[in-house]
């Protein structure tokens, strides 16, 4: 696919890596060469599943973008949203590996995947953006609301909580832990697992579950484009 995104069709699965050989930082170009894989993935019709490199889902945002403000950053800002509203709307069953550390923007990918497989160890899942002097956009606040338990929610959101796999399941960030060597494989088997869903009734049950989550995210990546070229 790219330098960025590796894909692997495997009969009815499809695989997609994220590794940028660092800490998979959501780029602009990150985010394209995901898209073009999802593009492939849908003309595939298959189930996906989306991981990091070893030790690392990804560490969000490209801050130097992001701080320099402009264009550029609501552009990137942008981008990252509409792709977390393509997975959860995404027409096939998408499973997560979590790697490994997972910061702002790499939380909102990891929380609009269908189910979420994370390895165990000692790293962080945080929605950093309060810790780091930035308010958390209003697309964040919709992603991080539909699956984080009320109590966690408030801690991530306000608090920039560091959360980790050992807490993850109960807080809502991950829906499963496992051993690092055994992560992609047990995502594997969970997207197997789905391969007998009927598509068509999961894609119309998906969109009707997050009509409302899909309508708020919409309106928050609208806010948050107004809100970051107001400012530039």
């Amino acid at each position: 696919m790219s330098d960025l995104v590796t894909y692997d069709l495997d009969g009815p699965m499809a695989r997609i890596t994220i590794d940028d050989g660092k800490v998979n930082v959501m780029s602009f170009a990150m985010i394209c060469a995901i898209n073009d894989a999802l593009d492939r993935a849908e003309r595939d019709g298959a189930v996906v599943v989306l991981s990091g490199r070893d030790g690392v889902f990804s560490a969000g945002f490209d801050l130097g973008v992001l701080r320099a403000g402009g264009y550029q950053a609501a552009a990137m800002v942008r981008g990252g949203f509409e792709l977390a509203e393509r997975v959860l709307s995404f027409p096939r069953p998408v499973v997560i590996a979590c790697t490994g550390h997972t910061v702002a923007m790499g939380v909102f990918l990891l929380l609009s995947g269908d189910y979420r497989v994370a390895a165990s160890g000692s790293y962080r899942i945080t929605a950093n953006e309060v810790a780091i002097g930035l308010t958390m956009p209003h697309a964040a606040l919709a992603v991080l609301r539909q699956r984080l338990t009320p109590a966690a929610f408030s801690r991530a959101v306000v608090l920039a909580e560091s959360f980790t796999p050992d807490n993850a399941v109960a807080a809502g960030f991950v829906d499963q832990v496992v051993a690092p060597s055994d992560v992609r494989r047990v995502a594997d088997e969970v997207a197997a697992s789905m391969l007998g869903l009927d598509a068509a009734a999961h894609t119309a049950t998906k969109l009707r579950a997050r009509a409302h989550l899909l309508a708020e995210l919409r309106s928050g990546v609208a806010a948050d484009w107004a809100g970051f070229r107001n400012a530039s």
